[in-house]
């Protein structure tokens, strides 16, 4: 699996509806220098909202629009769960996370589509075709020009800021660009390599 980052731009707050809306990806080189060019995305609504890329930890469903040459906008709800245990735990504090401006990114998961893929001369890959599978909510972008416009609210007195890095810090906390591009679940090598 290939992730891509995007920072969350939080406009609104909506305690019931637990709506996020925004860019799940762009264009733009994200900070390991590859590009997923948003008009070659594909992508089943609806699909999996994740939290932090952890495939069992479902936290909601987002609804992907049409992409365009700015990027991929996305519509994603946090079900209110009233029943105790791990699933409202997990759920609220990903809520909690986003609404407080903990967590300030999404990011989507991505596999390349009939080896439509280029390589840069920086060393990076333009993705020209991808089946996108889910978006995560996610602590650590890499690409921070994708934004969520909005989280509805009915209480805007608690809406945090952006959040977005501004410092060029490495992708992932280890800081290893394979730990924080490539997934866990599945590993795509890249055309010519021998990892």
């Amino acid at each position: 699996m290939n992730r891509a980052y995007s920072v969350l731009n939080v406009k609104a707050l909506n305690e019931e509806a637990r709506v996020i809306e925004g860019m799940a990806t762009t264009p733009e080189p994200d900070r390991v220098g590859d590009i997923v060019v948003s008009e070659g995305v594909q992508f089943k609504n609806p699909s999996p909202l994740l939290w932090q890329h952890q495939h069992d930890k479902p936290v909601g469903m987002v609804e992907f629009g049409q992409p365009t040459s700015k990027g991929v906008p996305f519509k994603a709800r946090l079900p209110k769960i009233d029943e105790p245990g791990p699933l409202k735990d997990r759920v609220d504090e990903a809520w909690q996370s986003v609404k407080a401006g903990l967590v300030t990114a999404v990011s989507i998961g991505f596999r390349p589509l009939d080896d439509a893929i280029e390589l840069l001369k920086t060393g990076g890959v333009k993705f020209l075709k991808t089946e996108v599978f889910e978006l995560s909510l996610v602590t650590i972008p890499a690409n921070a020009s994708a934004v969520i416009t909005a989280i509805k609210s009915a209480d805007r007195q608690h809406l945090p800021a952006s959040g977005q890095a501004k410092d060029g810090s490495p992708p992932g906390v280890s800081g290893n660009k394979k730990a924080a591009y490539r997934g866990a679940v599945l590993l795509i090598p890249r055309k010519g390599s021998t990892k």
